[in-house]
């Protein structure tokens, strides 16, 4: 294996870490370094849904004691039924609008354009959630309602336009809808495992003719490195929103989407977006 192409799937697989769990966009990131080392032909491409993989399992690992209590209680515990259901609940949207508008979206909205003004448009709804009153009346992912959980799902949905943020639509949705920071972000991340995971298997699927044992070490390099920086990005994220709320955020987003127009108009970056 190439030490430049292993060098590649560790910065992407940083990236991917970095960015999954933060209200900044980790597709319209990936896209952006990929396009920078020259890994965004198909393979590419593929690469950056498998590696979601290690970011999942990282939130699994954090959450590893939750997540085994919830299994556990299914059969009869109350607790552990309602929330299991409010995360299907929650992916439904997102999966079956994916399905539906896949193809069109990437037909028409991967492009610099529609991904920069996504990234702008999503920091004002940010700074929008952050200056107003923030009336709190659901403190923990606990106190979900089936109908709660149906507008985050709803929200995260609007992540299938590139550059929105999966993570983002949905903490900020929740903000909206009288979540907690904490309990939006712990949410977002509980929501993740079905999505990404749904998402990472289609695709390997879909793109099976892609897949060979000689990229193993391509595959391992982006994996551990999305796993490792996921794991430390969720942790500090929490620290975080306990003393800060979402406005640094939406100033990068604006600055991002600000650098990916300006490196298109002036052919400083060939997008493939």
């Amino acid at each position: 294996m190439d030490f430049l192409i292993l060098f590649k799937a560790l910065v992407l697989g940083i990236v991917e870490g970095l960015t999954e769990f933060l209200p900044i966009s980790s597709t319209g990131h990936l896209i952006l370094v990929g396009d920078l080392l020259g890994f965004n032909d198909a393979r590419g491409k593929l690469f950056e849904i498998v590696i979601q993989s290690g970011a999942i399992l990282a939130v699994c690992w954090e959450y590893r004691a939750r997540i085994f209590n919830t299994l556990r209680g299914l059969p009869r515990e109350r607790a552990a039924q309602r929330f299991a259901l409010n995360i299907v609940i929650a992916f439904v949207p997102l999966a079956v609008l994916g399905l539906l508008f896949k193809k069109a979206i990437e037909a028409h909205l991967f492009k610099p354009l529609p991904v920069a003004l996504a990234f702008i448009v999503g920091a004002l709804f940010i700074l929008w959630a952050e200056r107003r009153q923030h009336t709190i009346r659901v403190d923990s992912v606990d106190d979900l309602s089936a109908l709660d959980a149906l507008k985050l799902g709803l929200a995260q949905a609007l992540a299938l336009i590139p550059g929105t943020s999966r993570s983002g639509a949905t903490i900020i949705g929740g903000l909206f809808f009288g979540l907690s920071r904490r309990a939006a972000a712990e949410f977002s991340f509980f929501l993740a495992i079905p999505t990404l995971i749904g998402a990472t298997l289609y695709q390997s699927y879909k793109e099976r003719a892609l897949f060979s044992a000689d990229d193993l070490g391509l595959w391992a390099t982006g994996f551990v490195a999305a796993f490792v920086s996921a794991f430390f990005c969720v942790r500090w994220l929490l620290r975080f929103i306990s003393t800060h709320d979402f406005t640094p955020f939406a100033w990068y987003r604006i600055a991002f989407g600000i650098v990916i127009i300006v490196t298109w108009q002036l052919d400083l970056i060939a997008w493939t977006a």
